[in-house]
């Protein structure tokens, strides 16, 4: 049984194909170039509960940060077996998420955070009522804010095999994800009420990774982040070309990892963590929408190298977060630039850094590694690593 799909082509030959699950959660396939499945795709026939209400937020009057409260995500599957995983393709026994197999798979969490946005065809409000109101309401101060956290989380699905990551793919694969985020980056922005889109993929379980299976997620969220309102501070003080400045700088430092013709990757000056990455398009790109084919052809292979040459640190693999930072969608796009913040906690092959004390309440950090020697150490690996 096959179900209704809008169909296109994007640039390297990738297929996307697009259509809903059984609750109304959109589903979107992206077909590799070479790919060997058929057009066709199998209809969701399960049997749904409703979609979850949209989650309140409360405003902590201290920070100006608005707190989710998502109380459906307590219930979340927690490293399930392959016979069970979610993000598999449906089988007889197994009524995961996926109806059919697939190369690469975006859908709507069943239990988001944020979400569903503002609906699309009307900018009505979601049924619980009390929406942001722009960004000034947002940034308004005052005792006991509440707000529903519209918006949307996506799943993106790397394979369909049950365990992996971004970095156990194929440069074909990479480069199909890669046209997935560019995408997903120009669609949810698009989105009522939409303030920053952002996709990350969390590795290990010393992260608190739930899910073995290969995959990244996607928050558009209905306010610009704390981390990205303290970079536009940076830049609101030192000047619009703040980015291309600390490229610059870092491309004349020992701290450099590797560089291509679009993209860069450096140990940051101040680096927090005993592993931190981060990898810059050379030139300003506000998010992966903006990036061309060729910068995405570049991408893929790098950035494979890059997690390669981290898994080569140690004897086992390394937990991380792969955090892909864009420009808000309604401020800083000339000024804020798309860029990966690459960090692990692993500080020795059995030792985690945790936070505690002066880092978790006061924001205070303390690095056990110097930037230069963490630069050294991955610039090693990746040569051990043969990528």
């Amino acid at each position: 049984m096959n179900t209704r799909q809008e169909t296109s082509t994007l640039p390297g030959g990738i297929v996307r194909r697009a259509t809903t699950l059984a609750d109304g959660r959109e589903l979107i396939y992206f077909d590799d170039p070479d790919t060997t499945l058929g057009p066709d795709r199998n209809v969701d026939a399960r049997m749904l509960d409703p979609r979850p209400e949209v989650s309140s937020m409360r405003l902590d009057v201290l920070t100006g940060d608005w707190i989710t409260v998502a109380a459906n995500r307590q219930n979340r599957v927690m490293m399930p077996g392959a016979d069970a995983d979610p993000l598999a393709p449906q089988t007889p026994t197994n009524p995961s998420e996926v109806p059919s197999l697939y190369d690469v798979a975006v859908f709507e969490n069943k239990s988001p955070a944020f979400g569903p946005a503002l609906l699309e065809a009307t900018g009505i409000a979601p049924a619980a009522g009390n929406p942001p109101l722009g960004l000034d309401d947002l940034t308004e101060l005052g005792l006991g804010r509440t707000r529903n956290a519209i918006g949307r989380c996506e799943v993106v699905c790397f394979s369909p095999e049950h365990s992996g990551s971004f970095g156990t793919q194929t440069v074909t694969r990479a480069r199909t994800v890669i046209e997935a985020w560019a995408d997903r980056a120009a669609a949810l922005s698009k989105l009522p009420g939409v303030q920053q889109v952002f996709p990350f993929e969390n590795r290990g379980e010393a992260i608190g990774v739930t899910l073995p299976h290969p995959h990244g997620q996607i928050y558009a969220y209905p306010y610009v982040t704390p981390r990205t309102a303290r970079t536009l501070e940076g830049i609101e003080r030192t000047g619009a070309d703040l980015f291309q400045r600390i490229l610059d700088f870092e491309r004349a430092s020992e701290r450099i990892v590797f560089a291509g013709e679009y993209w860069t990757a450096f140990v940051p000056f101040a680096a927090r963590w005993p592993l931190e990455v981060h990898l810059m398009p050379n030139r300003h790109v506000a998010d992966f929408a903006e990036t061309t084919t060729a910068e995405r052809d570049e991408l893929a292979p790098l950035y494979l190298r890059l997690l390669r040459g981290v898994d080569a640190m140690y004897d086992t693999q390394t937990p991380y977060i792969a955090a892909w930072h864009q420009a808000p969608v309604n401020v800083g796009r000339d000024s804020v630039r798309l860029h990966l913040q690459l960090t692990s906690p692993r500080r020795a092959a059995d030792k985690l850094k945790f936070l505690a004390g002066s880092e978790a309440a006061m924001w205070a950090w303390a690095a056990e590694v110097t930037p230069e020697q963490g630069a050294q150490r991955i610039r090693e690996a990746i040569e051990r690593a043969h990528v």
